[in-house]
């Protein structure tokens, strides 16, 4: 893939060049460090052109019937599904994440998005009765979609197949770091017959596209995954037009371990979901909280288990963790790493630099830090690489204690023998989304955060009501 991918607007149904093209900003290659293709951003004139055909579109689109848009969607589904190793390697590519994770989650998690999407049509009401009141459920219009680097694919489905399942147009910003696959799902939309100006895509910064986005006086809605940082500028853009803004943001997650679960079968399970995606997943249970007597037994056991998950390059079968996406990013990590080991956590395994025989790229070493205290930064701010902390506890109460004592609340973990006392737990720690004893994903779980993990709530038919308006209809039912 070269530049040429990246170079053009799809505004209205067409690929066109941007009206005023800032400087490109190179695509780099996470396991070689070399240019690999390049984005022109767009400027503010562009945004006012994609909005405007977003905006032209949506008394057509809005109402459309559901099956309609079912069968739109079903259309994208198909063609995802038979180009799925072709969007596989695209993410693997942009932004390093190991070519069997990109075939076993990246892209079949995204996919499924789209799929929840339509199975909620199947049974979603959009009218309600209520006496003589009808309870109507209307596209809220006009919605700027901002999506992030680390699932780029996945991101993308989990905010565009609500919004058209919704009868909402759109405009998409992906990122600029990661923008192949964003491409490629751009041109299986436009292959499926979405009609002209529902669907827009435009690249660009998020100082530039996002904030212009975020502020436009007929976007009605912004939908943000990303930083803290990034949600509180987006939230601040929105606020003079009074648009709705939906936000999902940074993450410090915990696994509680309690003592009666199968440590043996849980600690590599725990290791294996916070270096997934080498770590940058916003929901990754990055904290692994343990009873202080077991600390040793723990350490030994997550020290072989990160041991057995080889780091390199990603476009290899064998390859559990690929590099981290980019610079900044392999920058922070170590920043983090050092200051894990200067506040005095104890390093069981990995640590600073590249692992060994690595001597360029963006990789970092699957690295579990144990003895850390909530008061140390690794605990409470988000790495996004392959870090594990590994905290004690003294007993249950101290152990959620220890789970709620962060600034965020997107996911979380308990596991434990005895699920009336899972479920105790679980109940009692503020984040959008726990899992017991590591159960299978479901793309209808409503996702969103507490706190400074943001507001708003995606998946299922809790994504699609937030694409949506309620409006009251008194005596549309004569009695």
């Amino acid at each position: 893939m070269g530049s040429s991918d990246c170079d053009k607007s799809y505004v209205g149904g067409v690929w066109a060049d941007p009206l005023t093209p800032g400087a490109p900003i190179p695509v780099i290659s996470p396991v070689t460090e070399e240019q690999i293709g390049s984005v022109i951003p767009c400027g503010s004139a562009d945004v006012d052109r994609a909005v405007a055909a977003a905006r032209a579109a949506f008394p057509a689109f809005s109402v459309t019937s559901p099956a309609e848009r079912a069968a739109l969607l079903g259309r994208l589904l198909k063609l995802m599904e038979a180009r799925a190793e072709e969007i596989a390697g695209a993410i693997t590519h942009e932004m390093g994440c190991a070519i069997g994770f990109s075939r076993a989650a990246q892209v079949p998690f995204g996919v499924a998005h789209v799929r929840a999407a339509i199975e909620v049509l199947e049974r979603f009401e959009f009218t309600r009765r209520r006496g003589s009141t009808a309870i109507v459920r209307e596209p809220i219009g006009v919605c700027a979609l901002i999506t992030p680097w680390n699932w780029p694919l996945y991101q993308v489905t989990a905010k565009v197949a609500p919004a058209l399942a919704a009868g909402c147009t759109m405009v998409l910003k992906p990122s600029e770091l990661s923008p192949f696959s964003a491409v490629l799902f751009a041109q299986l939309l436009d292959e499926a017959g979405v009609p002209p100006g529902v669907f827009n895509m435009i690249m660009g910064t998020g100082p530039e596209v996002g904030a212009a986005l975020s502020s436009h006086p007929e976007v009605d809605m912004v939908s943000i995954t990303g930083s803290t940082r990034a949600g509180v500028l987006v939230a601040q853009a929105a606020a003079p037009t009074v648009k709705r803004v939906t936000q999902e943001l940074g993450g410090k997650s915990p696994n509680v371990l309690l003592d009666d679960a199968d440590f043996a079968r849980v600690v590599p399970l725990g290791v294996a979901s916070g270096l997934r995606n080498a770590g940058q997943s916003c929901s990754a249970p990055t904290r692994m909280l343990v009873p202080a007597e077991r600390l040793a037994e723990v350490e030994q056991l997550a020290a072989a288990a990160a041991a057995a998950m080889t780091v390199g390059d990603p476009a290899l079968e064998g390859t559990v963790i690929g590099p981290v996406a980019n610079r900044p990013q392999f920058d922070k990590v170590q920043r983090m790493i050092a200051g894990g080991i200067a506040e005095g956590a104890r390093l069981v395994c990995g640590g600073l630099g590249r692992p060994e025989g690595l001597d360029r790229g963006f990789f970092a070493r699957a690295t579990v830090f144990s003895g850390v205290t909530p008061d140390m930064r690794i605990a409470q701010e988000e790495i996004f690489g392959p870090v594990l902390c590994i905290m004690p506890y003294a007993d249950e109460d101290d152990a959620v204690r220890i789970a709620n004592d962060t600034v965020y609340g997107l996911g979380s973990h308990v596991q434990s023998a005895d699920i009336e006392r899972a479920r105790r737990v679980a109940r009692q720690i503020r984040a959008g989304q726990v899992h017991i004893n590591h159960p299978a994903w479901d793309a209808h779980a409503a996702f969103g955060g507490y706190k400074q993990s943001g507001n708003g709530r995606e998946y299922g038919v809790f994504g699609l009501e937030e694409y949506l308006e309620t409006k009251a209809i008194l005596g549309y039912f004569p009695e």
